[in-house]
């Protein structure tokens, strides 16, 4: 891909380190190990402040006090239950769609859109483009659950409006009252990952959103880019390779990372694209499974330890870290969550991130058209005749 500007042309297959626009929702300092929303680290929110807290943030652009975020609770409750016409849908959604729950979800939010009135941002005007992303949002878990339950034989399990977006995931999963302490761990984890960034999902989504589109088109769209394994289908793979270590090393973590590298395959919860040292995430993950206990986030601790020494070794002129998929694995398992929800659980959370991007980009009022540098046969050359 490429930027062109006064005929110079700025080219990097990744567009790694081009800047395409400026943004007030956050930042990711890769070098410095650090990154925020708005004015905020997210590892402090993360630690110290609830999902709905961070949600009021990015829609709002401050902090909500208690009054704020009792009220903002209460309007996501409102908009989880689905129109009658989508759930009738569902079980057919659930059908075709099989285990690809990204792609039911893809295929619900586009019925949503039309069943709620969605109308293109170009039109629509700020307050109505932020009710609709709050639908979007409020709904997507509710979509999810469904189809995660609907996929097991069983039947969904409605929002329950007297409990925040943890809380309600949890109980729309199991059907089951949530512990507080896995509450608490699965709302840190959503706080940790609502927005990093011009990521490749949220950058779709933006681009989209410069067309003028719904906010359900646009989200849609950044769906089938976090559905790919090296964006947000990476959580539950990451957390195999604990199984794979036992299954194919006998329970060796170094000869397994040995293994691999000689194979040229990925270590897959290691490694990122714009972190050059440890994740931070990855780092407040890891604090928030050793409070769940248990031995799996003993395990993945001395596991994720023996794997960083091992790369420091065999590759010391690029050494890789645990990233956030690696502790998000353990700290969604400890909390009950399945494997098969661990991506869907992200995308609850990065939703929100999407729309708040969404919005901003929408209100530049500008389509996103960049260039490309040519590579191809040069032109024009004659056209053969038949």
């Amino acid at each position: 891909m490429g930027r062109t500007v006064r005929h110079m042309t700025i080219t990097d297959p990744g567009l790694r380190g081009i800047a395409v626009t400026s943004t007030s929702i956050g930042d990711v300092r890769g070098d410095e190990g650090f990154y925020h929303y708005r004015q905020y680290s997210a590892v402090e929110l993360a630690r110290s402040r609830t999902f709905t807290d961070v949600w009021f943030l990015l829609a709002e652009g401050r902090l909500p006090d208690l009054g704020e975020r009792a009220r903002f609770d209460a309007r996501i409750a409102a908009r989880r239950a689905l129109p009658d016409a989508l759930q009738a849908l569902l079980p057919s959604i659930a059908d075709a769609c099989g285990t690809d729950l990204a792609a039911g979800l893809r295929t619900a939010l586009s019925v949503l859109g039309p069943l709620h009135g969605l109308r293109p941002l170009w039109d629509a005007g700020p307050e109505r483009g932020a009710e609709d992303a709050l639908t979007v949002c409020a709904a997507t878990p509710t979509v999810l659950a469904a189809l995660y339950r609907l996929g097991e034989g069983r039947e969904p399990v409605p929002p329950r409006a007297d409990l925040g977006p943890a809380a309600n995931w949890l109980w729309m999963l199991s059907g089951a009252e949530p512990a507080p302490e896995h509450v608490r761990a699965v709302d840190a984890y959503l706080v940790s990952t609502v927005d990093h960034g011009f990521n490749a999902s949220t950058f779709t989504a933006r681009v989209v959103a410069s067309t003028g589109a719904d906010v359900a088109s646009c989200v849609v769209a950044a769906i089938g880019a976090f559905a790919g394994p090296l964006h947000g289908g990476a959580p539950d793979r990451a957390l195999e390779s604990l199984d794979l270590i036992d299954r194919d090393a006998g329970g060796s973590p170094e000869r397994w990372v040995a293994d691999r590298l000689a194979a040229g395959e990925r270590i897959m919860g290691f490694g990122h694209a714009v972190y050059r040292g440890p994740d931070p995430r990855a780092a407040l993950l890891r604090d928030v499974a050793a409070r769940l206990g248990g031995p799996l986030p003993e395990r993945a601790a001395d596991v994720e330890r023996r794997i960083t020494d091992t790369l420091a070794r065999l590759r010391p002129d690029r050494p890789l870290h645990a990233n956030v998929e690696f502790q998000a694995g353990v700290v969604m398992a400890g909390c009950g969550i399945p494997r098969r929800m661990f991506t869907p659980t992200f995308a609850t959370s990065r939703v929100v991130g999407w729309c708040a991007h969404v919005l901003e980009q929408a209100a530049e009022r500008r389509l996103i058209r960049p260039s490309a540098t040519y590579a191809g046969p040069p032109a024009p050359e004659p056209v053969p005749a038949v």
